[in-house]
């Protein structure tokens, strides 16, 4: 099984659950919060070959970590993926947006700089601007759209734009999610926990339990949570590929 977003160093016991998700999965994807995160995650966590570490700088704290975008746009040149990052718009977060553009914008435009990462994108009441920044700058790589809350016209411009889409077991806990779910590209869909901080039935999700994906794809896609399974482990596979990793 694979996870494309998870908070692995966020975990209570966070060495342990790092070690048994590289016993469990094929990949995990460990996106951090912020630059500072990702060195010291990168220092204190054994590098395992199932493990891919990012830097990121979360949107939610932009405006308390501002002050380390240099050093994000440092980190880039050295990684092959970033995340997470991305823009939110909703109310709480809302004062702070300015910011979060202007470091957002600066993180897409880096990345095509240097030849196009992967990101891993948080997009929450913000499609449209994160969409915005793709265009202004074309060869910023492939954005993972990850737990995408937007409506079905921005999903269908987000696809077009040729975004792939990260979803957990929390996503199917709403009738929005799981109409979003039901209308993605079933081409470009991956896995993901967002742990620790999604949660199902009040506990958090665990990177290896991102293989219930599958059941909760397969009757929105009409299909077996086997052959569901089967389309994610594909995805995931040419996913990897384009971001080097495979």
């Amino acid at each position: 099984m694979m996870d494309f977003h998870c908070h692995l160093d966020l975990y209570p016991r966070a060495m342990e659950v790092y070690r048994e998700a590289a016993r469990r999965n094929k990949f995990t994807w460990l996106v951090t919060t912020s630059p500072k995160a990702f060195a010291a995650t990168s220092r204190a966590l054994e590098p395992l070959p199932s493990v891919l570490i990012t830097p990121g700088l979360h949107p939610e704290i932009a405006h308390e970590r501002a002050a380390e975008l240099d050093l994000l746009l440092e980190q880039i040149a050295d990684v092959k993926a970033v995340g997470e990052v991305g823009l939110d718009g909703s109310p709480r977060f809302k004062a702070h947006y300015e910011v979060q553009r202007k470091i957002f914008g600066a993180v897409v435009a880096r990345c095509a700089e240097v030849g196009g990462r992967t990101l891993s994108v948080h997009s929450r009441r913000a499609v449209r601007d994160v969409l915005a920044d793709f265009e202004r700058h074309p060869n910023f790589g492939t954005a993972v759209m990850h737990w995408f809350s937007g409506s079905r016209s921005e999903l269908k411009d987000a696809a077009a734009h040729g975004c792939w889409f990260s979803i957990g077991p929390a996503m199917f806990e709403s009738a929005n999610g799981r109409a979003l779910a039901e209308a993605m590209p079933h081409d470009r869909v991956v896995p993901e926990s967002d742990g620790p901080f999604a949660k199902v039935g009040g506990k958090s999700v665990l990177p290896w339990n991102a293989s219930q994906v599958a059941e909760g794809l397969a009757p929105l896609w009409a299909t077996t949570p086997d052959e569901a399974a089967e389309i994610l482990a594909r995805n995931g596979q040419a996913l990897l590929y384009l971001m080097g990793q495979r």
